[in-house]
């Protein structure tokens, strides 16, 4: 078997979905840099612990407490009809989902569906933010297929965190700040900035470095095609699992 005497479904994108991705990434920092710059950037956690939080460890914990921030940043923009993100609507995933949550908005008289999974990264940690796990190899390339306009949107959320003396309690607050964020729409980042790591299930794409991404505009069945070869390049891979994961998946006419 070969990859190329396969009869592919070849996946086609509607001609607005590029305008449509900066968009919805513009809208996305919009929110997060207004939220900043009226300081709804930080998130205090209260304990009876008289020395605080163990400061050392407090990065293991950050994840779902900055995706709930984010999901409430979204949610109360989402209740303002007139908003001027035009936001419309907001949605929390179920927590095996690709993404954290569903964000639809309005662009003239069409709703712009947008998969976000946000991904917080220590600003103190070096290593932070290197080689996240995205989502699975087989989840993706079936979505794109499903849905040539799938949008799947990696919000990254970078914070510091710190201690405060409480005046009232009299005890140390745990303090996370949201400082540095970027979005990006998986299927234009660039083929050097993705990784396959095919330890777990049909394998995992991730970001080389989530801080630091480049851009190359392609098209749905462009990005499917790079997702297959950075499969097949696996040392751990066959065309044999790929035809079997093809099958299953109904990537090709049989």
């Amino acid at each position: 078997m070969e990859y190329n005497g396969f009869r592919f479904k070849i996946p086609k994108e509607n001609e607005s979905y590029q305008d449509d991705s900066h968009f919805v990434v513009e809208a996305i920092e919009s929110i997060i840099r207004d939220a900043i710059a009226k300081g709804n950037n930080k998130i205090i956690l209260n304990t009876n612990l008289k020395l605080g939080l163990p400061m050392e460890n407090i990065n293991k914990i950050a994840g779902p407490i900055i995706e709930a921030w984010a999901f409430e940043i979204f949610h109360d923009i989402r209740d303002n009809v007139d908003n001027v993100y035009h936001l419309v609507n907001v949605e929390s995933r179920p927590r095996l989902d690709m993404a954290d949550v569903l964000l639809q908005f309005k662009k003239s008289n069409s709703t712009i569906t947008a998969n976000v999974d946000a991904k917080a990264t220590a600003e103190d940690i070096e290593s932070s933010g290197k080689g996240p796990n995205i989502t699975s190899f087989s989840r993706i390339r079936s979505a794109y297929i499903e849905d040539p306009d799938f949008m799947f949107i990696i919000l990254s959320l970078k914070h510091k965190v710190y201690s405060g003396k409480n005046p009232q309690t009299k005890l140390i607050d745990g303090i996370m700040e949201i400082v540095r964020y970027n979005a990006y729409d998986l299927k234009y980042i660039s083929e050097v900035d993705i990784n396959y790591n095919p330890a777990l299930g049909t394998g995992q794409i991730q970001i080389k470095d989530i801080h630091y991404v480049e851009y190359e505009y392609r098209t749905t069945w462009e990005f499917c095609q790079l997702l297959d070869k950075k499969y097949l390049n696996s040392s751990r891979r066959t065309i044999d699992d790929w035809y079997r994961e093809a099958v299953k998946n109904k990537w090709i006419k049989e």
